[in-house]
């Protein structure tokens, strides 16, 4: 895993200024674009993890059972990750990378409010599916959109600090529907103070578009399109249709491993609770605090990695080898801290990992390239939930051991991503 030769990182800063002086002609400097972009996702957040924070007792409160909560709830999550695999390409054969943005953050803002005044559990199901679906939507389009920023603002800052302001929000809606809850005693009232940050999130979004209508000239005037993300063909097929570097898959490999060994919040909050470490209501307030751990831990390593490549990824197997160790533990502190790892294991995971997919994959095959990543990690979420959750009912110390046994084996797979496939973006 290598980084740039001395030779090149003068040619990059000076890119970096051109585009940073003038934005490629895309109507704002690309850390004005990253920024923006972070608060369109900070106040998508307070809505859609707002609602999130409340979704079991309110479809208990219409007759759920705790299997169809589990049930809806998991179909939700399947709901934000799977259709990526359609949503991605759709992006890259139409070009309508804005439209499928502004699109899904709609259909998310518009969900929740109406959630509050679903009068059967059978609608309150289908919206709540419904905004995992706009999640689903926007994904790739938005992803590839800020890649194209982040191609002159340094690929693992970008995104560090866009994933920052989004756990920012990821805080904010949760205490603020705790808040609005317990005030007033209904959901409603709760779920419909989010119309607010969520008519904002698509003025944002929308005024974003009218600023910035191309974002891929940013990557032109950086000439960031890195030929080391492209593998070698004896013809060039058409855009749209090359196929996504080995390379890419090679990390896919190690992404699925070092998913497979993540503890779940709901196993460690679980725990918590079983043992008489917390309170139920304190729970909630540990989930804020994951959040604040997970924002820090973004902007660290996505500055590290573009200091020094993918090698700042290690980072990942190694934080999510700690959790179960720390996390099950019988005491408050360790099993506090072990849920504070986990959360910035979860802000590397949302951050710096998904900054080296811009960096593997070229421009017109990347919102794919993000829609196959997100299955991925959708799949290997849901493994590593099922895991670590049967293995704990099992034996802790089983869990552990086998834990560190597949972030080792993630680690030895990282290493196999061969240098001069992927380099930092900026230093």
């Amino acid at each position: 895993m290598g980084t740039d030769p001395a030779g090149r990182r003068q040619a990059d800063r000076t890119a970096d200024r051109t585009a940073g002086q003038g934005g490629g002609g895309a109507g704002m400097r690309p850390w004005r674009f990253v920024v923006w972009f972070g608060i369109v996702s900070l106040l998508a957040d307070f809505v859609y993890e707002g609602a999130r924070s409340i979704t079991g007792p309110l479809l208990a409160s219409l007759g759920a059972s705790a299997t169809l909560v589990g049930v809806v709830t998991g179909a939700g999550e399947a709901a934000a990750l799977v259709p990526r695999l359609l949503s991605g390409p759709l992006a890259d054969r139409t070009g309508r990378y804005w439209g499928l943005a502004i699109g899904g953050y709609a259909l998310t803002v518009a969900s929740v409010p109406l959630l509050g005044v679903a009068g059967s559990l059978g609608a309150a199901c289908t919206l709540v599916i419904a905004e995992r679906v706009g999640k689903a939507v926007r994904s790739p389009a938005k992803d590839t959109l800020l890649s194209h920023a982040t191609a002159a603002t340094g690929r693992g800052r970008g995104f560090a600090v866009h994933e920052a302001l989004d756990q920012v929000g990821a805080v904010i809606g949760p205490l603020t529907v705790a808040a609005v809850l317990a005030v007033t005693g209904g959901y409603g009232p709760a779920l419909g103070v989010l119309v607010v940050p969520g008519a904002a999130a698509l003025g944002l979004l929308w005024w974003l578009r009218t600023r910035v209508p191309d974002p891929g000239r940013y990557e032109s005037a950086s000439g960031s399109a890195s030929e080391a993300a492209r593998e070698p063909a004896p013809a060039a097929p058409a855009p749209g249709r090359q196929p996504l570097p080995r390379a890419f898959w090679v990390y896919a490999a190690f992404t699925t491993a070092t998913m497979t060994g993540f503890t779940t919040y709901g196993v460690l909050s679980f725990h918590l609770i079983r043992h008489h470490l917390l309170t139920a209501s304190a729970v909630p307030v540990l989930y804020a605090g994951t959040m604040l751990a997970g924002a820090l831990a973004s902007l660290v390593t996505g500055w590290l990695y573009d200091r020094v490549g993918p090698r700042t990824l290690v980072a990942l197997p190694v934080l999510a080898a700690a959790v179960p160790a720390l996390g099950f533990a019988d005491a408050v502190a360790p099993a506090v801290a072990g849920a504070l790892v986990w959360g910035a294991a979860l802000g590397v995971q949302e951050s710096t990992l998904r900054a080296m997919v811009a960096d593997l994959v070229p421009a017109p095959r990347r919102a794919t390239a993000y829609g196959v990543f997100a299955a991925v990690v959708g799949v290997a979420t849901l493994a590593g939930g099922a895991l670590t959750g049967a293995l704990y009912a099992v034996s802790v110390p089983a869990l552990v051991a086998t834990v560190i046994a597949v972030q080792a084996a993630a680690l030895v797979l990282l290493a196999t991503v061969r240098p001069g496939r992927v380099r930092p973006s900026r230093g």
